[in-house]
């Protein structure tokens, strides 16, 4: 569905020092730095594929939704969505495709979202009877309700992203291209948004990218993964396998039914967190069931978790592994 190959976006950006000197300078000499966004990236993706795409700030995650839409031109590379190439902007193309980000709007501010959607349909020349359906569909995933006819001003933010989200799937898009779409929302409201996401997918079998600083939504979505730092490659592959090439140990939290000293509790690994009434260990994979088994015969265990360490904690190894490989070559 999605086919990137070698794909570049370079930017010429003027630097200059500030002050007065050095702003009339400019007017006749300018020192211009290439910035790298995008700097050769390659990468495929299926039809119907859930694939998070991950990186710090600035990274290229945004450029790279941007040049997949159609929205920016790459400077070298291709990249291609279903068979098109999304700078030509085709009317077929835009037809397949939405992208969402958390930061932009489209609904118009003083009208309710219903007459945006009302634009949106004839725009993309949706015909009624299916307009009216998939209206229905999507009011009762996201429970709408009476947000329809409430101007778009006094709607909260998460009642906005609601609307927003439906109102970018009412043409019936192949390919999602989600930017930050939980950015700002409470926990309640994540959930929610998680599990519409994942239901439509499944429903449709919409090809779905989803670019996140929370975690919470990767995981729950997106068993595979792209990770890019400064415009290049980190990886891509498994989310599960991610963490066990970065993070090759596993957490056991012990709950304890009495105080228990730090002492006792580093007599069995690493520990990351220690309490009286709790404690958190760094075990290696191989050694979990001899640590569990010695930790219940020993001390007054309550409670016992063995878990994965943190996805942001591998991310930021990862970032920084990658950085340090750039620092040496």
């Amino acid at each position: 569905m999605i086919q990137v190959r070698g794909l570049q976006k370079h930017y010429r950006v003027h630097r200059r020092p500030p002050g007065v000197k050095a702003a009339f300078r400019s007017l006749f000499r300018r020192d211009y730095q290439l910035v790298k966004a995008v700097d050769g990236i390659d990468f495929d993706i299926a039809p119907g594929e859930c694939v998070g795409f991950l990186g710090p700030n600035g990274a290229g995650k945004t450029t790279t939704l941007k040049m997949a839409s159609g929205l920016l031109h790459p400077t070298a590379g291709t990249v291609t969505v279903d068979g098109h190439t999304p700078q030509r902007r085709e009317v077929a193309f835009l037809k397949k495709i939405m992208l969402v980000m958390g930061q932009k709007q489209q609904l118009l501010w003083d009208l309710p979202p219903s007459e945006t959607w009302e634009l949106n349909r004839a725009i993309y020349e949706v015909p009624r009877d299916v307009f009216n359906e998939r209206l229905r569909e999507l009011t009762e995933l996201l429970e709408l309700g009476d947000l329809l006819g409430k101007p778009t001003r006094q709607l909260s933010l998460g009642e906005r992203m609601k609307c927003e989200l439906a109102g970018s799937l009412l043409h019936g898009p192949k390919v999602l291209f989600l930017d930050e779409p939980t950015i700002g929302l409470d926990v309640s409201m994540q959930v929610a948004m998680r599990d519409f996401i994942r239901r439509y997918n499944a429903r449709y079998g919409a090809t779905l990218i989803l670019t996140s600083h929370y975690m919470d939504d990767v995981t729950a979505l997106c068993p595979r993964v792209i990770v890019i730092d400064k415009g290049v490659l980190s990886y891509d592959g498994r989310l599960d396998q991610l963490v066990q090439r970065v993070r090759p140990e596993k957490r056991v939290v012990l709950r304890f039914s009495t105080p228990v000293s730090n002492a006792q509790v580093s007599e069995l690994g690493t520990v990351v967190k220690h309490e009286p009434a709790e404690a958190v260990l760094q075990i290696p994979h191989d050694a979990v069931n001899q640590v569990v088994a010695r930790a219940l015969a020993a001390l007054p265990v309550r409670d016992l978790n063995v878990e994965d360490p943190p996805l942001e904690e591998v991310m930021s190894e990862l970032f920084a592994r990658s950085r340090a490989a750039r620092e040496v070559a």
